[in-house]
């Protein structure tokens, strides 16, 4: 795995030496524009509308617009002096238990490998946190971005999980509709709750795949071989009338099938195919 960070986890005035590498991978397709008049693929440029040119990386500044066409203005090493880049550090702040954060709060996931001379106090942290159940809050820049971060075991791992600040999620008050309070049907809400149940299963991350990612890359197969792209029907849909029917129907749905006893005269054609079958085996 490519090393996107390297640095250091501190607790009190303890340093571990690590070094960061992405836990995840985006498998989205990557598609580009095309001009279909000719299937050119298109560029964007960097061009400058006052200038009537195209601008070069070097010459570009970034910029806060604080009234309508008036801008401050900030060079790369100004932005990474105020973020604290140069620190390198993993500051945790504070030990908390992993089920006191809200899922909205996650970003992305890094794991953290100790460095040539970290093993020891790698090895120590890794240790305690499993042993206290605790995970660490922390500080960290990444690429001139200031975040939060809970620092947490994944097996025999220290992980990092980026987290947003509290003031970047939004209120729930800004969701329109939401009802004020809770008024259901006690009997549909028993239907719910036994539905709920009946799906119920241990997390399986293994048995899901992204559907569209494989219809996509099939769709791309076929067509560079000249093939008419198939996409498979719907499955049909019943139409239900009610909330009450719906959940019925679904409860029904996850029944399992009922076991029939066949004819006693069918039961000898049976036996002489299993014989078949165990004959040719």
């Amino acid at each position: 795995m490519h090393t996107v960070w390297k640095g250091a986890i501190s607790f009190g005035l303890v340093h571990v030496p690590v070094k960061m590498f992405s836990a995840t991978e985006d498998k989205d397709i990557s598609m580009r524009y095309i001009h279909k008049e000719c299937t050119t693929p298109l560029n964007f440029v960097r061009k400058c509308l006052t200038c009537e040119r195209e601008v070069e990386w070097e010459e570009i500044a970034r910029g806060y617009e604080y009234e309508p066409g008036s801008f401050v203005l900030f060079e790369k090493d100004e932005l990474e002096k105020l973020n604290g880049e140069v620190t390198k550090e993993i500051k945790i702040l504070d030990f908390v238990q992993l089920t006191d954060i809200d899922p909205i709060y996650f970003q992305k996931t890094y794991y953290l490998a100790p460095n040539e001379t970290g093993a020891n106090a790698y090895n120590l942290l890794l240790e305690a946190m499993k042993q206290t159940g605790k995970i660490g809050i922390a500080k960290v820049s990444i690429r001139s971005k200031s975040s939060l971060a809970a620092v947490r075991v994944i097996d025999n791992c220290i992980a990092m999980e980026t987290i947003f600040y509290p003031d970047e999620i939004r209120s729930i008050d800004q969701v329109p509709n939401l009802p004020e309070q809770s008024n259901v049907n006690d009997k549909e809400l028993q239907m719910a709750k036994m539905l709920i149940e009946q799906l119920t299963t241990p997390f399986e991350p293994e048995k899901y795949k992204d559907d569209y990612r494989e219809s996509l890359l099939l769709a791309i197969e076929q067509k560079v071989n000249g093939q008419q792209v198939s996409v498979a029907p719907e499955p049909h849909k019943t139409n239900v009338i009610d909330l009450m029917s719906a959940l019925q129907a679904s409860l029904d749905a996850m029944k399992p099938m009922p076991e029939t006893d066949a004819p006693s005269k069918e039961k000898k054609p049976k036996a002489k195919r299993k014989v078949k079958e165990e004959t040719v085996s």
